[in-house]
């Protein structure tokens, strides 16, 4: 039995049935139809907390879906799940994949900065500043990509660029 059917949450329910509904009346083939019910059924066991089931999910909707936009979505998901593990590398790996496919996505930039400024502040923190300084600059220019997409998002990290030096505009909202 598919997650979404044993749900015992009202919101996931009411959802599912609307996903499902506008999911039938919309023109659709049977692929993109199953990519969508794996990539929702991921969601829902991403949300749970069950990361081992949201990427089997993730992993067959993506064998399935072919709409590059689409598949940027899940890769963002399945970063999102690295990182949360502190596999930052395999995060990484995954946000970059997004990107490719769909570049407008401010939040799979934001996410990379905030790796790379995680990394160094750890790389500052054990006393190897030119590391450290490396890293900060990569989430810098990550930051500005988001910030470029999403003028007014990303508030601390705009304060931070200013702090640091890093902005090249005073203000990016």
């Amino acid at each position: 039995m598919p997650r979404t059917q044993r749900n015992d949450n009202f919101i996931d329910k009411s959802f599912t049935v609307m996903a499902d509904i506008i999911f039938k009346i919309l023109p659709a083939n049977k692929k993109a139809k199953e990519a969508f019910a794996y990539y929702r059924d991921g969601m829902s066991a991403q949300a749970d907390g069950e990361y081992a089931e949201a990427l089997d999910n993730y992993n067959e909707a993506l064998k399935l879906e072919e709409n590059d936009n689409d598949r940027s979505y899940i890769l963002y998901n399945i970063g999102i799940i690295y990182a949360s593990n502190g596999e930052h590398a395999k995060a990484l790996d995954y946000y970059k994949q997004a990107i490719n496919l769909n570049p407008q996505m401010p939040s799979a930039l934001n996410n990379i900065a905030v790796i790379y400024h995680y990394q160094g502040e750890r790389s500052k923190t054990e006393g190897n500043e030119s590391n450290a300084e490396n890293l900060f600059d990569k989430a810098a220019e990550y930051w500005k990509q988001a910030i470029r997409i999403a003028p007014n998002n990303y508030i601390e990290a705009q304060n931070w660029l200013k702090i640091t030096g890093r902005s090249e505009i005073d203000v990016f909202f």
